[in-house]
């Protein structure tokens, strides 16, 4: 009998973290070697989970799935299996294995899964922009070939060129190894959030952005959308653990606060501005803003999409999202408490 994920979409629930890689100095040059920051790296993943985050996801574009070499990506997937681990070895951690082809996307899911990690955030091959009928044998081949891995599907329109098809969301519903989709930024409580739904619904859910969360929350209810994705809580996670606890607790008003202020936090980040050209500088704006935040130091880009070639007026943009952002974790915290971490409750 095949093995199974020791998950399914039923247990999704809360807020999946996106940090980045964290980098070493000097990880932004050409003949950089072993870039990656393995003891931030351990404190990142020990900080997120004590303070509360649901899931971790790693390796998606934020989290420079293209830019690693296989050595590094192989010792930042050991480094986060060991730490999880020390910590809670039933924590979810869903690390990207998003490469050109199937046999190389294969090969580091196996790897992932004797590491004994949960699942694996996956994109698709995108040299050749890829049409319903190989996009579903993609996924039906990789889930397959590694059926303990749960899988939480990466659609980003603008990295895949191109939606994920409808008729591929009838498909993704008979995988058991499918437990979440992290849905395109922005596109959430629209129509084709509102179809695509419409044939998975309580099989996983498809993941909304925190700021976006509200809104599907109070239109499907927790029982289609009871997780959402945050790559903000690398700037800590706070206010979006907040969110969640007010949604779940059925505090609608302070819910609706909250993403009041999350989106005025927001409002000068490029993402909300302009998806696409924001998806030409996604990595290195994001990095500058985790930096900027300091709860995480993630270190710099590394090439071909470094910060130096970012224009000064999305620095500048991003740097005021982060002010913002400074600004309501204060108020967030005054007005809900300081919160406790699971480490000092778990000694209490």
């Amino acid at each position: 009998m095949s093995k199974l994920p020791k998950i399914t979409g039923r247990d999704m629930r809360g807020v999946m973290a996106y940090p980045p890689t964290p980098a070493l100095p000097g990880a932004e040059r050409v003949d950089a070697v072993d870039t990656v920051d393995l003891a931030e790296t351990e404190r990142m993943i020990r900080n997120l989970i004590n303070d509360g985050v649901d899931a971790i996801a790693l390796n998606g574009t934020l989290g420079e799935m293209a830019t690693l070499t296989l050595e590094e990506w192989k010792a930042y997937a050991a480094c986060v299996a060991e730490t999880v681990r020390s910590v809670d070895e039933d924590f979810p951690v869903f690390i990207g294995a998003t490469t050109l082809n199937t046999r190389d996307t294969v090969s580091r899911m196996k790897y992932l899964a004797d590491l004994g990690i949960t699942g694996t955030l996956l994109g698709r091959p995108m040299w050749g922009e890829m049409v319903a009928p190989v996009m579903e044998r993609f996924y039906r081949d990789v889930a397959t070939a590694v059926p303990e891995l749960a899988i939480v599907v990466y659609d980003n329109t603008a990295a895949f060129r191109g939606i994920i098809p409808r008729r591929v969301y009838k498909t993704l519903v008979e995988l058991p190894q499918v437990v979440a989709v992290k849905y395109a930024g922005g596109a959430s409580v629209g129509f084709r959030y509102h179809n695509d739904m419409a044939h998975t619904g309580t099989s996983f859910p498809l993941m909304s952005i925190e700021t976006d969360w509200y809104p599907a929350w109070e239109m499907y209810g927790e029982e289609l959308v009871g997780m959402a994705w945050s790559s903000t809580t690398a700037m800590g996670p706070g206010p979006v653990l907040e969110l969640r606890d007010a949604l779940q607790q059925g505090r609608m008003e302070d819910a609706r606060w909250l993403t009041e202020r999350l989106r005025w936090a927001h409002e000068p980040f490029l993402v909300g501005q302009d998806f696409m050209e924001f998806a030409k500088y996604n990595i290195p704006l994001e990095k500058i803003r985790v930096n900027g935040a300091g709860y995480l130091n993630v270190g710099k880009c590394r090439p071909p999409y470094t910060e130096d070639l970012v224009p000064q007026e999305h620095v500048t943009t991003t740097d005021e999202h982060v002010k913002r952002y400074l600004q309501i974790r204060t108020e967030i915290e005054q007005r809900f408490g300081k919160r406790t971490p699971k480490q000092a409750l778990s000694q209490v």
